[in-house]
């Protein structure tokens, strides 16, 4: 969903303690009272079995300078894999990083921020040597580096390749959030017993970060996330933002990288507290597009793409991988709403550019395509069940059978999004395009709402989908004005909006 204009004048939240393993890095100097060279914060955001996710910010303390470097040796035999906010290289222990063309000047006292992921073994011990433009620098010891707690792997659900027949006798569903998986065209639980994902969206977190006002609109302490819960709602979807969550220096410090990830690890853990499954969304990418029905002209993740972009998208994945893992109750949604038909001449260039990425028709940046994104999730070793959008603002499944990408967990799922202005909006599309995809693999709305204030239109696809045994979740669990966009509510106490009447009455209704 677009969010309405008036987000972006959101009242400016408090500012927050960043909370990272940190090590100060003083130049070289002859007396003592010379200026230092550089100071540098190197940190772990986040750290699992065999791999971590690192940052670093570079703090330029002498002359401007107009292109940098950055070099440190990896102690511990660690291997970088993917890096952003520069370009990033490794030779045996050596890791060089030098600016992108976007952020080659750095002026005295500005700062820098990139990051990384890699893997390790034995000690994640952290660098104790830098050198900026081969300047070299002197590290006071680095803080202890977080051990990840061990994790006792869930068994993957048996996946069957053609939908299994009636068993005989039905399965009790677990109690509480259950570990997702894929039978035929039914979400199941470890159980085997039949799921549906019924709930809302969350917003703020795609867009407070990089406006630079906070994590989330909105409280999301227990109190607020009970009353969802007492909607009858079963799931919520989160938002996400990539440049919050991977750090980059564009982003307000308290609101980006560790602090960021620390966030929604707390909301998604409330979520799961109160019995609700989390879908974790990636909704705003970088990758500068200004062509038809752009959101704005900004390079950076501050709007909706067309595409995930390749620079950064399969890092995020990897890195959120990385951190639910271990947990199966956590649903990963891999973009909000992709529309690079909007931007090709013919449907088979969009489908084709949504699944395999590369250079995109009317794309001005290198786009990250379905395939890439499953696989950078599945290459964790993560069997989370993963949702799939379509087209024309994931409004479109009409090939998503054609061009699915593959999945070697056997675990994905088809997402679409309605709203009574959307072209696919009527039971004849739906009985065309929906039907087919429904019929093979377990559907999603991940999004339906309507811009009437009112509960008409929702009723309307409620319907369509209970006849099917689908799933839902309304847009959206916030306070906004409903004539802008549709918000479910007046008051994170629960109170409904008339449009969110008809959502929270459904839902009471199916579960009582």
């Amino acid at each position: 969903m677009r969010h309405p204009p008036r987000l972006s004048a959101l009242l400016a939240g408090a500012a927050l303690t960043m909370a990272s393993t940190a090590l100060a890095v003083m130049g070289t100097a002859s007396g003592a009272a010379a200026a230092p060279a550089c100071t540098v914060e190197y940190s772990v955001v986040g750290q699992w079995a065999g791999g971590y996710q690192g940052a670093v910010t570079v703090t330029n303390n002498s002359a401007a300078l107009n292109g940098w470097s950055l070099g440190f040796d990896f102690p511990a035999g660690q291997v970088m894999s993917q890096g952003w906010g520069g370009k990033w290289s490794q030779s045996g222990t050596s890791v060089t990083v030098v600016n992108e063309s976007w952020n080659g000047a750095l002026g005295t006292g500005a700062k820098i921020s990139a990051g990384f992921i890699a893997s390790w073994t034995g000690t994640n011990t952290a660098p104790t040597a830098f050198t900026l433009n081969g300047t070299p620098c002197t590290t006071d010891a680095p803080s202890p580096t977080p051990t990840p707690t061990p994790t006792t792997p869930t068994p993957t659900p048996t996946t069957p390749t053609t939908p299994p027949t009636t068993p005989p006798t039905t399965p009790t569903p677990v109690t509480g959030a259950p570990e997702l998986g894929v039978s035929g065209n039914r979400f199941i639980d470890q159980n085997g017993a039949t799921r549906r994902l019924l709930g809302v969206n969350r917003s703020g977190g795609e867009f407070m970060c990089v406006q630079g006002y906070g994590f989330f609109d909105g409280p999301v302490d227990d109190a607020s996330v009970k009353a969802i819960a007492d909607w009858k709602a079963n799931t919520v979807r989160i938002p996400l933002n990539e440049e919050c969550w991977l750090g980059l220096d564009n982003v307000k410090p308290e609101y980006r990288g560790a602090n960021y990830v620390a966030a929604v690890k707390d909301l998604v853990a409330k979520v799961l507290a109160h019995g609700m499954t989390p879908v974790v969304e990636l909704h705003w990418t970088h990758g500068q597009y200004t062509g038809n029905s752009a959101g704005c002209s900004d390079t950076h993740a501050t709007c909706q793409k067309p595409m995930p972009d390749a620079q950064y998208t399969p890092a995020f994945w990897t890195s959120v991988a990385n951190t639910f893992k271990n947990d199966r109750r956590v649903v990963f949604d891999l973009f909000n709403e992709p529309y690079p038909d909007r931007a090709t001449s013919t449907a088979a260039q969009a489908w084709s550019c949504w699944r395999d990425g590369g250079t995109c028709p009317g794309i001005g940046y290198e786009v990250a395509g379905m395939q890439d994104l499953v696989d950078a999730v599945r290459a964790t070793g993560a069997k989370n069940l993963v949702l799939v959008p379509g087209l024309a603002y994931s409004n479109d499944l009409s090939r998503w059978l054609t061009y699915r990408p593959t999945d070697p967990a056997g675990n994905l799922a088809a997402a679409w999004h309605v709203y009574n202005f959307n072209t696919c909006a009527d039971e004849a599309c739906w009985n065309d395009t929906l039907a087919p995809v429904a019929a093979q693999v377990p559907l999603l709305a991940g999004e339906i709402g309507e811009n009437t204030c009112g509960h008409a239109f929702i009723d309307r696809v409620m319907k369509w989908f209970d006849d099917r045994g689908l799933s839902y979740l309304g847009w959206t669990w916030n306070t906004w004005n409903c004539n802008s966009g549709p918000a479910l509510i007046t008051s994170y106490d629960g109170t409904p909006t008339a449009f969110g009447i008809g959502l929270r009455d459904h839902l009471r209704a199916l579960n009582p």
